[in-house]
């Protein structure tokens, strides 16, 4: 049975993707903040529930503490949870606005996967997907044909620029894992105001493929539905 853990999972994008990898025979526990809420999720998905919220060091070892003693290893890891940030122009976006970002979307990830490592190292075949996003593509927010060159927001776009040199560096120094990082593409989510172009279920779509990839599959690259990103 392959155990996953995938956080930020009691809705959106986490949540449609816990679903998609039951349904293909995954152990899923849905990792949230809340609760009640993340009780509610791994009851409607038929997965298990494990707190976790990825700004708070202990949170994260316990949960980490919690599958060895249920599962004994992780077999896939999904860095799904993330915030869209403090909502500023650039010139009035402060250094805490920036620490408050990165804390979710950069240094959580890191904490979850320094506490999972272990689990994942005792898995025959490991895999680790961080969700990025399209706006931390260097070339294509410098390209004036994308729709990300239109988008310039400090916080958020520059975390997760930095989330993709944080997948490649994983990447390199644990070649048995494999890290990779995935642009989902504008979905419908609570953290657009649902004003995305696709569905959910279209935007897990990349999640779902590569968690999905075998021993022989790619490491430390960026991907979204048409394939690798150029970073």
């Amino acid at each position: 049975m392959t155990t996953t853990l995938i956080t930020g999972a009691n809705k959106g994008l986490g949540f449609e993707t816990a679903r998609r990898l039951i349904e293909a025979g995954h152990t899923v526990y849905v990792g949230a903040r809340d609760a009640h809420r993340g009780r509610t999720a791994a009851e409607r998905l038929g997965a298990r529930f494990v707190q976790l919220d990825v700004t708070d060091e202990d949170s994260v070892k316990a949960a980490a503490e919690f599958v060895r003693a249920d599962a004994g290893r992780l077999d896939i890891l999904v860095n799904n949870a993330g915030i869209v940030g403090a909502r500023k122009p650039v010139g009035e976006v402060t250094g805490a606005d920036m620490t408050t970002t990165y804390d979710t979307n950069v240094f959580g990830v890191v904490r979850v996967t320094h506490a999972f490592l272990p689990l994942l190292e005792a898995s025959d075949v490991p895999v680790v997907v961080n969700v990025s996003s399209g706006l931390g593509s260097l070339a294509a927010c410098a390209d004036p044909s994308r729709v990300e060159f239109q988008v310039t927001v400090l916080d958020y776009n520059s975390s997760k620029t930095a989330l993709v040199m944080v997948t490649s560096q994983y990447a390199k120094a644990f070649p048995a894992i494999r890290f990779n990082a995935v642009d989902p593409g504008y979905t419908a989510t609570d953290l657009n105001g649902h004003q995305g172009t696709q569905t959910i279920e279209e935007g897990a779509e990349i999640i779902v493929r590569m968690a999905s990839i075998g021993a022989d599959g790619p490491t430390g690259g960026f991907f979204d539905k048409t394939g690798p990103v150029i970073w």
